[in-house]
């Protein structure tokens, strides 16, 4: 299986594009970096070169007239998002896996790629290090003299970074699939729709602010005790449905143990949405002391 993209610099879209190719065809994969049309052809598929969006025939690219379509939210679809449309679903083994990929990393590559500005500077000219910005930064410097072969061996290390964060991004999609499901669970076997208990920590904001319109706490175990989170009214808001106590924030053992009255209260956060203590008893003691003091 051989796969045809532009030589010269590269940039993140065809680097992760080739990246996923390789995970769906395996190592011998074969790329072909040239801008001779009829070699590009003559190759199985086609990433960013050709002037074609047709998965059927194994051409991916958006450089045409009038480009290769775009999402529901406007993101315009460049090599990489379209060669993931095809094939993410199966790497990842779900729609929904595959969409928070999609939305975690390809549309980020795919706006840097199609001119489409997704971020904004709030502070002067500092500006994140993107994913676009760490792939770009394998080609050649603007005073290296690199021969063909040495420029490819630059662009087979950036697919190979390119790869790893993709599989990695799998691994997590497939992880918060697996997590929310845990967190609905727990959601359905609580007791009190107030305090919600997990088996261990996961992500699980989503689901409780979006599926647990009551849940106002959350705990679970961690490596030296329990943990009492704060649900938040919005994902990403520091405002939560329900603040631990203000004489509680800020204290650490026996000043935490004093006001609460509870033996083994470890710290509570000065911002109030946080609060532990050693035992389950002593964290269920916190979370129901919360509750009361509304």
């Amino acid at each position: 299986m051989r796969v045809a993209t532009h030589s010269g610099g590269f940039h993140a879209d065809d680097v992760f594009a080739i990246a996923v190719l390789r995970l769906v065809h395996g190592k011998g994969l074969e790329v072909v970096r040239t801008r001779d049309r009829d070699l590009q052809q003559a190759c199985d598929l086609r990433v960013d070169v050709g002037g074609r969006d047709d998965p059927s025939t194994g051409d991916f690219d958006h450089h045409q007239r009038g480009g290769a379509g775009e999402r529901a939210n406007g993101i315009r679809y460049a090599s990489f998002g379209l060669v993931w449309r095809e094939h993410g679903e199966s790497l990842t083994g779900s729609a929904e896996a595959a969409a928070g990929v999609d939305e975690f990393l390809v549309q980020g590559v795919d706006a840097n790629d199609t001119g489409q500005t997704i971020v904004e500077t709030l502070v002067g000219d500092v500006r994140p290090l993107s994913v676009s910005a760490v792939i770009a930064g394998f080609n050649p410097l603007w005073d290296e003299d690199l021969t063909s072969a040495e420029e490819d061996d630059r662009f087979a290390a950036a697919v190979a970074a390119a790869e790893d964060i993709v599989r990695r991004s799998i691994a997590g999609a497939q992880a918060w699939q697996r997590a929310r499901s845990l967190v609905h669970a727990a959601i359905e076997r609580a007791e009190d729709p107030r305090v919600v208990e997990l088996e261990r920590n996961m992500p699980w904001r989503e689901p409780l602010v979006a599926s647990a319109p009551e849940a106002l706490f959350v705990i679970y175990p961690k490596s030296d005790g329990w943990a009492l989170n704060a649900v938040p009214f919005d994902l990403g808001s520091f405002d939560n449905r329900l603040d631990l106590p203000e004489a509680w924030a800020g204290l650490t053992d026996e000043q935490l143990q004093a006001v609460t009255g509870v033996a083994d209260a470890l710290f509570a956060h000065p911002a109030r949405f946080y609060a532990s203590a050693r035992s389950r008893e002593g964290v269920i003691a916190l979370a129901r002391l919360a509750l009361s003091a509304t």
